[in-house]
């Protein structure tokens, strides 16, 4: 007998009935129902977290932004949260959040403190301190969750340090456009400070050179005040001289009068005693004559004291514009050279009154002198008319009453010439005292030019080095400036964003799952073929009892044990693949290559399966299920397989599972295909020839029965 014909008849009599064919159309619906439920009801879960309870806290105080500008980033959480759909997200207060998440009415809570708003800007006041979002979670609501939650958390927190390091750098550079604006206007300042320091330089250049004018004229200024004070004492001098002579000229204007006076009583008794009248009028013409030469000395004596007391004056008079230009150089105000100017001119008054008096009896010995040549000459005529003066002699008495009247009044005039003179006197010893203080003040005025002209040339170059540092610091702002960053807003909103945002992620996939149950679908598939070909032995015998008691071939009776499974694990997985890709929508890249390749891990799953049977009866069925369990923890179908314990890498490295769960990857999401050929179906196809080989030799040790053949110990 074939393997094939002990196939079909070990097919025919597990169908054999209506009952016998309901049970191999369940187990034929075993994989197709494993797979196709789990993935059904895991295909994309997150696109459901909507449906997911969870409470929102928001107790942000709020505060305000870089301009002062109320904000409140708490509120624009919550604002995102809700409007994201994330989760089914409800605004409570905090005790009822924290009552529904341990009553499980919400899954999680997610408050915003109080200070988040603040904290955020609180790096701005150098204060600095993280804004805190509080997750409250409970596991025994939903572990997953807590996962998903804290994914959640870390997005909304990476959102608000983006948004917040995004306004700080925008901040920091509209910080740099100011320092560079301020800069720019300080190096322009710089340039204006340069430019108004080389002007104050040459205006302290001829600060210095006027100083040292002003020095020098000054000094001048002190020689012409030395010159007025020698004048002076010259002009003291002289009005002493001319009160002595005035004195003198006053005593013999006495005497004048007197003899004059005694001229008319002699003219009175010269009527009686005209005999004597030659004699008598020669002595009189010469004692005319004396006179007349004698009043020619004082009126020239005067006329010297005028002229010398007009040149004080007119020299007074013009010093009053040397001094006043004096002190306007000096730096005196205008209203301190005319207070200096009437102090001045009242200082003069007694001066000027005085040489008005000295002009007016200049004038009056003047006439004096030209009466008295005029009395010499009538006395010489007289003399030469002598013979003839008797006749006239008394007119001559009248007019000597005359004389004396004109000698009293000259008397008089000389008197009041004495008094001026004496005043012009006292006036010019207090010009003399005046202009000796003015030499003393022309003196500290030199003194201060000096100093001035020495602090103008200090100035100067104290103006020169202004000029230098003035130029230096504002070529050093203008080249400063350039290394200001000075972005414009286009190019300063795009650096802080990319400032507070610096790593972006681009996915590049090789190959990718669309969804959720996709991701997991190879495993689930691959567990399913193995629990399809683990249950298809509950109706199967392993091998052939009359077979192998009619001696046919150990390796024809495994094989005709195996066929029939192996024709059922292919229609399962043909069932579950079709359900997979048509109805969940889970379309492989290579679907036939996904198909023919789960063909090989159905076979291979049930060659195990029905070597254990074959070989071991109940305890090798027991076996089979503690391979399941141990390939769905070692084989990697969730997690990857480097994340379980150490101690299961080898169970991952030598069980058939995992290499199936990889070749399904590459084959359903477009992987390389070089592991699937040059990996996964050899290593298949071992454990498949190991199986049959195995199943072999379960048949060769059953051509020998033992009392355990007769009757098991245990029977499944």
């Amino acid at each position: 007998m074939s393997a094939i014909r002990m196939a079909i008849s070990e097919l025919r009599r597990i169908t054999a009935g209506r009952l016998p064919v309901l049970a191999v159309l369940a187990l034929l619906l075993i994989p197709m129902l494993y797979a196709g439920f789990y993935l059904y009801a895991n295909g994309d879960p997150y696109s459901r977290l909507d449906r997911v309870p969870a409470a929102l806290v928001v107790e942000d105080a709020g505060g305000t932004d870089a301009d002062g500008n109320p904000q409140n980033v708490g509120e624009q959480v919550a604002t995102d949260l809700m409007e994201s759909g994330s989760f089914d997200f409800h605004r409570v207060g905090a005790a009822e959040a924290d009552r529904g998440v341990r009553d499980n009415e919400y899954t999680f809570a997610l408050t915003v403190t109080r200070d988040f708003t603040a904290a955020l800007h609180s790096s701005a006041d150098l204060t600095p301190r993280q804004g805190v979002l509080v997750l409250t979670t409970n596991d025994a609501n939903n572990y997953l969750v807590r996962t998903i939650a804290d994914t959640l958390t870390g997005r909304v927190r990476d959102s608000v340090a983006q948004q917040v390091g995004t306004e700080a750098a925008d901040n920091f550079l509209t910080g740099f456009s100011t320092i560079y604006t301020k800069t720019q206007e300080a190096a322009n300042g710089a340039g204006e400070l340069a430019d108004g320091a080389g002007r104050a330089h040459d205006g302290a250049r001829e600060l210095a050179a006027g100083a040292d004018q002003l020095a020098s004229g000054q000094r001048q200024l002190l020689g012409g005040a030395q010159q007025l004070a020698g004048g002076a004492g010259e002009l003291s001098s002289g009005a002493g001289t001319l009160a002595g002579g005035a004195g003198t000229a006053a005593a013999g204007a006495d005497r004048l009068n007197s003899g004059a006076g005694e001229l008319a009583t002699g003219l009175g008794t010269l009527r009686d005693a005209t005999a004597q009248l030659p004699a008598q009028a020669r002595e009189l013409a010469d004692g005319a004559r004396q006179v007349a030469d004698g009043n020619a000395q004082v009126a020239e004596a005067g006329d010297r004291v005028a002229q010398e007391s007009a040149r004080l004056a007119a020299q007074l008079d013009a010093a009053d514009g040397t001094i006043a230009d004096g002190l306007r150089a000096r730096g005196f105000t205008e209203e301190q050279v005319t207070q200096a100017l009437a102090a001045l001119a009242e200082a003069k008054q007694p001066l000027e009154q005085g040489n008005a008096r000295v002009q007016e009896v200049s004038g009056r010995l003047d006439q004096l002198g030209s009466g008295a040549r005029q009395v010499a000459d009538g006395a010489e005529r007289l003399a030469v008319a002598a013979p003839q003066l008797g006749s006239g002699i008394g007119s001559a008495a009248d007019g000597a009453g005359a004389l004396r009247d004109g000698a009293a009044e000259l008397s008089g005039g000389v008197r009041a010439l004495s008094d001026g003179a004496t005043r012009l006197s006292t006036g010019a010893d207090a010009l003399a005292t005046g202009a000796g203080r003015l030499v003393d003040g022309e003196r500290t005025a030199v003194e201060g030019t000096d100093r001035l002209a020495d602090g103008a040339h200090r100035l100067d170059t104290g103006t020169g080095e202004l000029a230098t540092g003035a130029g230096t610091l504002r070529d050093g702002l203008f080249d400063g400036l350039g290394q200001i960053p000075n972005p414009s807003p286009d190019v300063r909103a795009a650096t802080a964003q990319n400032i507070g945002d610096p790593v972006a992620t681009r996915d590049v996939a090789h190959s990718r799952a669309d969804t959720y149950g996709a991701g997991l679908a190879p495993f689930f598939m691959a567990l399913a073929t193995w629990i399809g070909g683990y249950v298809l032995f509950l109706l199967l015998q392993p091998l052939s009892r009359r077979a192998i008691a009619a001696g046919q071939s150990p390796l024809r009776v495994a094989l005709g044990g195996w066929i029939p499974a192996g024709l059922l694990g292919v229609v399962q997985v043909t069932g579950m693949y079709v359900v997979v890709s048509a109805v969940l929508g889970i379309v492989p890249a290579h679907p036939l290559g996904t198909l023919a390749f789960l063909w090989l891990v159905s076979m291979t799953f049930t060659a195990i399966v029905h070597a254990l049977n074959a070989l071991l009866g109940a305890v090798g069925q027991f076996l089979g299920l503690v391979l399941m369990v141990l390939q769905l923890v070692s084989a990697g179908g969730t997690f990857p397989w480097q994340t379980i314990p150490e101690p299961l890498y080898p169970m991952h490295l030598l069980m058939p599972m995992g290499y199936a769960v990889d070749a399904l990857r590459h084959l359903m999401y477009g992987g390389e295909l070089t592991g699937v050929v040059g990996t996964a179906v050899p290593v298949l196809a071992a454990w498949f020839l190991i199986s049959v080989l195995l199943a072999t030799l379960a048949a060769h040790r059953q051509r020998v029965w033992r009392p355990s053949t007769v009757k098991p110990e245990l029977v499944l």
